[in-house]
């Protein structure tokens, strides 16, 4: 497997992605979805030879506060270590940044891997977040 920055937004293979862990919110819009693609700060992409496994989208400044807004690893290559090398990759290359957030969905799961990468629920660090639905 190698991670690398990814460049050339391939929309078949992104709404493939997205479609393959149900995130229809995005693949309902499939424009809205590109753009947030052109506007991304980085993102970072898990190949084996040419075939995507995943991918991790961040939005920030790069320098007071990094948002992991999207990562994504298709279904069968999940619990393989993908998540956590594209997970660890942004963590490395940010490591003098000292916010870094996401937002997640509320299950056991999620909440483990989180953790395990050393992210802490904003409420066990005093702070509490907001999102307008």
């Amino acid at each position: 497997m190698e991670i690398r920055e990814y460049k050339t937004y391939n929309e078949l293979e992104i709404l493939r992605l997205y479609t393959s862990v149900g995130w229809t919110a995005y693949t309902d819009c499939p424009d809205v979805l590109r753009k947030g693609f052109a506007n991304s700060m980085l993102i970072l992409a898990a190949y084996e030879g040419n075939r995507l496994l995943g991918i991790i989208r961040t939005v920030g400044d790069g320098h007071t506060i990094v948002f992991v807004q999207d990562i994504l690893v298709f279904p069968e290559y999940q619990r393989k270590g993908i998540g956590t090398a594209l997970l660890q990759a942004i963590l490395d290359r940010y490591s003098h940044v000292r916010q870094i957030e996401l937002a997640t969905d509320n299950t056991p799961k999620t909440i483990a891997f989180y953790k395990s990468m050393g992210f802490y629920e904003m409420s066990e660090i005093g702070c509490c977040g907001f999102m307008k639905g």
